[in-house]
Formats: structure tokens, C-alpha cells, sequence
């Protein structure tokens, strides 16, 4: 098979094709791009060549049990929401569950960030045991992006591109306005992530919610997104 994907498009959406079907993680432009730095075309494949390929292949998968899908980390294919209920039966394994002071966290990070500890203990009315911080940190939904300029210089922290393709997102402009969410980031009883879940399954398109797809023993989704948290 003599594929010229920096001279023909199909070839091109065929390697595009196997390369995000074979990776755990989404891949970016920019990765994507390296592929083809050795090609002995004298053009290089311009950002824009290949986004129009990725949404060729795109909507070549619509419909299909499987789709491709844009995140804030890159792209990657990933199983329809609607599958989830079949594919569940194939293991045993169940996400992982969070306490309430975790998923409260997280989510005062995501609507207020840039914030310190101390604010979140302003806001929480409790103190933040540092096992939570690090156990968001740990899962990669944030990290410190800077320190605030007074005495001590606490860090600030902030939610990460992966948080965002865990839930299916591009950008934090997508996350539902935290009016909707009554009192998702205050202390009350029903202060807990699901709220969000639930919004985001009504006003979200489904691939927020995509299961996992296995290829040649590799994950093209996270084993266990924010959004399987109960």
C-alpha cells in the first residue's frame, strides 16, 4: 500500500485514521503534523489542510457507533454516549468516586479560577485538607498557574486541557453558566458535581459523555472521565 498522504487527501485521511485510532490520548495539530515532517514534498500540510481532512473524517464516522471528536487537548475517537450501556457489560471495573469535598473543589476551581486555597476555604466555609488538592492534581484536572502577590505568595490554581477532554469540552466558555447550577460551589447539601453532569448532559452535545473504544489493545478515551463520577 504506497500511501502519498502529503499528496492525496484520501491518503492523508486514512493515515489521520489509523493514527487516532491507535493512540490513548488526543492527538493535536501539531502532533499530527509530525507525522509528515519527513515527507519529500516540498509543501509542508498546513494546519488548515489538515483540520478540513479531520472534518472530512469527521463526518465520514456520523452515525456510526464510534465518532471523532474535537477536545481541548486535540482530537481522538471515541464510543457514542448512547453505547455506554452495552459496552459497561464487557468489564467489571467501576470509575473511581470522589468525596463530596473533592468534587466541590474541583468544581469552585473550574467556575472561579485562578484561585488560592484560602479562597476555596472561603467559599467551602471549611478548610481544604491537602490529600484534595493533590488527588485533583494527581488526575491531572489542575495545576498551579501562578502565585498570588501577597504575603506568602499562595499559588493559584486553575483547571487543565485535560479536565476539559474529560468532559468532552474545548473551552471553559462551554462549561453551563454557574447561575443554572444553584448551589453548586457553596456548602449546602446539594453541593456536588452531578448537578453539573446533569446540565451538561441536557445543554452538551452527547460526545461529552462518550465511553471508551478499544483498538489493538489501546484506549482512545480516558478510562474513567469526570463525567462517570456519581
Amino acid at each position: 500500500m504506497n500511501l502519498q498522504p502529503s499528496d492525496n487527501p484520501e491518503d492523508l485521511k486514512v493515515v489521520l485514521e489509523a493514527a487516532l485510532l491507535a493512540t490513548i490520548e488526543p492527538l493535536s495539530l501539531a502532533e499530527l503534523k509530525r507525522m509528515f515532517e519527513q515527507e519529500s514534498s516540498e509543501q509542508s500540510l498546513s494546519n488548515d489542510v489538515l483540520r478540513r481532512t479531520l472534518d472530512e473524517l469527521r463526518a465520514h464516522w456520523h452515525g456510526r457507533g464510534v465518532e471523532l471528536v474535537q477536545v481541548a487537548d486535540g482530537w481522538r475517537f471515541q464510543t457514542r454516549a448512547e453505547m455506554q450501556p452495552w459496552l459497561s457489560r464487557l468489564k467489571n471495573e467501576k470509575p473511581p468516586r470522589y468525596s463530596r469535598a473533592v468534587l466541590e473543589t474541583l468544581a469552585i476551581i473550574a467556575y472561579r479560577q485562578p484561585v488560592t486555597r484560602g479562597d476555596i476555604e472561603d467559599i467551602r466555609g471549611v478548610s481544604v485538607n491537602p490529600n484534595i488538592i493533590k488527588t485533583l492534581e494527581e488526575r491531572g484536572w489542575i495545576e498551579a498557574i501562578g502565585h498570588r502577590d501577597v504575603p506568602g505568595r499562595p499559588a493559584l490554581f486553575g483547571t487543565t486541557g485535560h479536565f476539559l477532554s474529560d468532559l468532552g469540552l474545548v473551552t471553559l466558555s462551554e462549561l453551563p453558566p454557574l447561575e443554572e447550577l444553584g448551589n453548586l460551589v457553596t456548602p449546602d447539601e446539594t453541593a456536588l458535581i452531578p448537578e453539573l453532569r446533569e446540565e451538561l448532559a441536557d445543554n452538551s452535545d452527547p460526545q461529552a459523555f462518550g465511553a471508551v473504544i478499544e483498538t489493538a489493545g489501546t484506549r482512545t478515551a480516558p478510562d474513567d472521565a469526570v463525567t462517570e463520577i456519581t
